[in-house]
């Protein structure tokens, strides 16, 4: 065994290869180095020698990174030649929008490149940009670095002189200013070294890889080398010294500035587009993500905040993808979700619709949908498919006409199937395209059978088919509830049981605990090695999902709880281990979704409503959140108000709140 292991001794264990990885050589690489083919076959060429031996031998390595965001610029900036008539030259923007950096201030960054993320939004919120270097230091700041140096607070209280700028010698200013003081860019370190030091950029990047290793006989002698260089300069040693700490602590989070900007100008663009072409970039940006639900929710959650309706699929007006229709006056726009985001619905088939529609005008009935759709394109698993999406409502038939229940085969569960009518007219239709293709009519010709099979074939199923059966059905063909949502009837009982939303967990302390609220989507129950019962689901809100963790403590007593498309409330602890955020759950329990009763009236006086009164009330009012509306009874010489409160100061009834009150506004407020 030793001698076989002598023998795998210093060998590789495996090739790997650079995702993104470029070698570009002035003549042909096998001048260089030896060549091979990728392994997975692909017919890819790749080096032998690894990546430090290539770049020993004096070939320049470059790292190309595909970015999606460029893919959805592009898309955007052509929706809006096709819906406005305006071609906009995206690489041009104006880099001192007030519009755009109005909109990044309020924190409104949900889908703007690398500014979405709830952490980076309560960043973006404190900095309040208003020039590019801002955005060009949000992306070198909300790193783990610089946050753990809590650099990101620093900067934002320097711009706004809550901090002192100082500089260790005016010298300095020139290098630091653009950055309130603090070295945030690789190149301001070589900078300084070169200026303050008389390295020369060769020397200073000789310095920046020896920081980065830090290495302590290495870093001794840059120190020397370094203060030497200042003294020679005509600095004191004292500032030498003092200018090579500030730099050695400066790799703990410093960041390449070109990096930055050129991440920093990509969200930049995204910015300006949200702000002053929202449809038709968000109809872009759904459409690269249409196969992660996860982003997609997130992103109509975000339409439903800026005023953008987002429409079902439907077979007359759909294209593929997503599709931007121009903004009418007085509206924000809507999108139409794209029929190939339709599950069990393929590429062929879209295109055949599309076809279909453009030649010969759009489909005026179900009937003369499936008569002119090609059978072997179409069968009653599509069809299916797109009843549920809702591809047909236009045609002025409720989904219920053309749905009925049926028995899953694999299951057994109770599961909305084709009606039988729907189905027979699907099958007259195929036929009547066998008839065709074969030369033979039916004895009334085709228009006429199609109009018989309509009359002999009544649409409604008479299945007794809820709203929430026809919202789950939606989900299942297109990923996530689009034509309405079950927790928008519930928003405010939601607030009320909850302490965070699904898409801020992410923000919160590692161990914290959280309250969230949602439907479950998805739910899988496991096994631990001693064989006890546990689950992982998928909790989802109005605006974001996040997996939850139930481990076997908890299933026991949660279990009958965890149903899919129940509505529940889940307090667990934060898990922010791995990439995506997660709860492991303390306790589950299904919400109060009632309306919360009578309202509480609180009477006063006019002139006793204060600022400072009203101020103070919603304070208390806010730390009862609940389900009960608020009515303020305002009485003064000309009569008697009664003011009903928004629904964000439903409170609960508990006897502190009462007590809160009475101290406010005095015992006999309360009714």
């Amino acid at each position: 065994m030793l001698d076989i292991a002598r023998e795998l001794e210093g060998l590789r264990r495996q090739v790997s290869v650079h995702a993104a990885g470029v070698v570009i050589g002035d003549e042909p690489l096998v001048n260089y180095t030896p060549l091979q083919r990728t392994q997975d076959g692909a017919g890819g060429i790749v080096t032998q020698y690894e990546m430090h031996a290539v770049g020993n031998l004096g070939l320049l390595k470059m790292d190309f990174l595909g970015l999606r965001n460029l893919t959805v610029i592009e898309d955007a900036v052509r929706y809006i030649e096709g819906t406005r008539g305006t071609k906009i030259d995206i690489d041009n923007v104006p880099l001192d929008d007030r519009a755009t950096y109005g909109m990044l201030s309020r924190g409104d960054t949900i889908a703007v490149f690398q500014l979405e993320s709830p952490g980076m939004r309560d960043l973006v919120k404190k900095l309040q940009p208003d020039r590019f270097e801002d955005v060009m230091a949000l992306v070198a700041l909300y790193r783990p670095g610089p946050i753990g140096e809590r650099m990101h607070f620093e900067y934002a209280m320097r711009k706004h002189g809550q901090r002192t700028v100082e500089y260790l010698h005016p010298d300095l200013k020139p290098i630091l200013q653009e950055t309130f003081g603090i070295i945030l860019y690789q190149e301001q370190a070589l900078r300084i070294a070169v200026d303050m030091a008389g390295f020369s950029m060769g020397d200073a990047d000789t310095l920046r890889k020896a920081i980065g290793k830090k290495s302590g006989s290495v870093m001794r002698a840059q120190r020397e080398k370094f203060v030497t260089g200042c003294v020679n300069k005509g600095y004191t040693k004292d500032l030498g010294s003092k200018m090579f700490e500030m730099i050695e602590h400066f790799a703990g989070y410093g960041f390449n500035k070109s990096h930055s900007c050129g991440y920093a100008y990509i969200a930049y663009q995204t910015a300006y587009l949200k702000a002053h072409y929202p449809v038709e970039y968000i109809a872009a940006l759904l459409t690269s993500v249409r196969d992660k639900q996860d982003r997609t929710a997130l992103y109509l959650a975000e339409c439903r905040v800026m005023g953008i309706t987002v429409d079902p699929p439907d077979v007359n007006r759909s294209e593929s993808d997503y599709t931007p229709l121009p903004p009418e006056e007085g509206k924000s726009g809507e999108i139409r979700i794209g029929l190939s985001a339709i599950r069990n619905v393929g590429e062929n088939v879209v295109s055949e619709i599309i076809r279909e529609r453009e030649t010969k005008g759009p489909f005026a009935s179900f009937a003369d949908f499936c008569h002119r759709v090609d059978p072997t394109a179409l069968n009653k698993r599509v069809v299916e498919s797109f009843v549920k999406a809702g591809a047909f409502d236009s045609l002025g038939l409720n989904r219920p006409e053309l749905l009925t229940w049926g028995t899953d085969t694999r299951t057994g569960d109770q599961r909305l199937v084709l009606s039988e009518a729907a189905g027979k007219m699907l099958d007259a239709a195929a036929e009547d395209r066998r008839n065709e293709q074969a030369g033979q009519s039916s004895l009334f010709g085709v228009d006429e059978r199609h109009a018989m099979t309509t009359v002999s074939s009544p649409m409604a199923s008479g299945a007794d088919i809820s709203r929430s059966a026809l919202l789950a059905a939606e989900k299942e063909m297109l990923g996530l509830y689009v034509s309405d949502h079950p927790l928008l009837e519930v928003q405010q009982a939601m607030r009320a049981s909850t302490d965070t939303q699904i898409a801020d967990v992410a923000s919160a302390p590692e161990g914290s605990t959280r309250t969230v609220g949602g439907i479950v989507g998805r739910f899988a129950k496991k096994f631990t090695k001693k064989g006890e019962a546990m689950a992982v689901i998928v909790l989802e809100d109005l605006a974001g999902a996040i997996e939850i963790v139930v481990f076997p403590n908890s299933f026991d007593k949660f279990a009958p709880l965890l149903q899919r498309d129940a509505i529940v409330c889940v307090k667990g602890k934060v898990d922010l281990r791995d990439e995506d955020p997660k709860l492991v759950a303390l306790e589950v329990w299904r919400p109060n979704l009632e309306a919360g009763g009578d309202p509480l009236v609180l009477s006063l006086e006019a002139e006793s409503c204060t600022p400072k009164v009203v101020e103070r009330l919603k304070e208390v009012l806010s730390s009862h959140p609940g389900l009960t509306p608020v009515h303020l009874r305002l009485t003064s010489g000309t009569g008697t108000k009664v003011l009903r409160l928004p629904d964000d100061f439903r409170i609960e009834r508990r006897n502190g709140l009462y007590a809160e009150l009475k101290s406010l506004l005095g015992a006999t407020s309360l009714r």
